[in-house]
């Protein structure tokens, strides 16, 4: 696909980003896929099953699934599944296909292509299929790259900054735990208080607000979609005071818990 004709992509009408309802499910198809389908996930919990195999995904996991595949998935109700998809063909043989999965470690580029694709459709702009020929083969030039190149050593800086995030997203993942500075701190192999600096330097807040907000935004979620009263997501956040929670909630996001459920 390297070295393709941009003319030589066909643009399907199939795309979208779409935020997948919580009973969300992609059955498998009785026939097999007529065309590709670059399809990649911004954010969520879910299951990929392609030609029989299962695939474990996650923010960063992407597709290139082929003409002949067998798809279908599943995903976490209680962390839906953020997806862009868009399907195309080409008019001419190829060599140089990027693989079928990866999991992308640079998302910032790729994810404004994705959203420039799709916008561009939503606005009608003028010469929408031309530029979205191109964008196409960035992506693929982007994969491509990712598979090829050699990795580097990475600097201290940024294996700190890996582990400051891994932390952090470990903290989103298991809000119901009560994480302390010091535990959080010694899971990232670092002193408790070089830990909170460099955490308030990298993530923008403290840690401790940073496990509330992760805390409320859950119960937020499992209010809204989960059938859970406010006792219910209380305890399973692990508060053991319901008026804490409810007040604790209410000044984050201005409303209390039975208002928002």
């Amino acid at each position: 696909m390297l070295h393709a004709l941009p003319s030589s992509f066909i643009l399907k009408p199939a795309f979208a980003k779409i935020v997948c309802e919580p009973g969300w499910k992609w059955h498998e198809r009785d026939k097999p896929l007529a065309n590709y389908d670059l399809f990649y996930v911004w954010n969520g919990e879910g299951t990929v099953v392609l030609n029989g195999k299962p695939i474990p995904v996650g923010k960063g996991s992407c597709f290139l699934f082929r003409r002949g595949d067998y798809t279908s998935a599943t995903h976490n109700p209680q962390r839906p599944l953020v997806l862009t998809y868009i399907h195309f063909d080409l008019a001419e043989p190829v060599t140089e296909v990027p693989g079928p999965y990866r999991k992308l470690t640079d998302t910032i580029e790729f994810e404004y292509l994705l959203s420039r694709y799709v916008r561009l459709f939503l606005i009608k702009a003028y010469a929408s299929e031309e530029e979205a020929r191109l964008i196409l083969q960035q992506l693929i030039i982007h994969l491509l790259r990712e598979e090829r190149q050699v990795p580097v050593e990475k600097k201290v800086s940024d294996q700190l900054a890996e582990t400051i995030h891994e932390t952090a997203n470990y903290v989103v993942q298991h809000p119901g735990l009560p994480h302390k500075v010091d535990s959080l701190a010694a899971r990232a192999g670092l002193s408790a208080r070089y830990f909170s600096n460099k955490f308030k330097e990298l993530i923008g807040m403290p840690v401790q607000a940073y496990i509330i907000k992760a805390r409320i935004e859950r119960a937020q979620h499992l209010l809204l979609h989960a059938g859970m009263n406010v006792t219910e997501v209380a305890d399973a956040l692990g508060y053991k005071d319901i008026f804490f929670f409810s007040r604790q909630f209410k000044q984050y996001t201005g409303k209390s818990p039975s208002e928002i459920r």
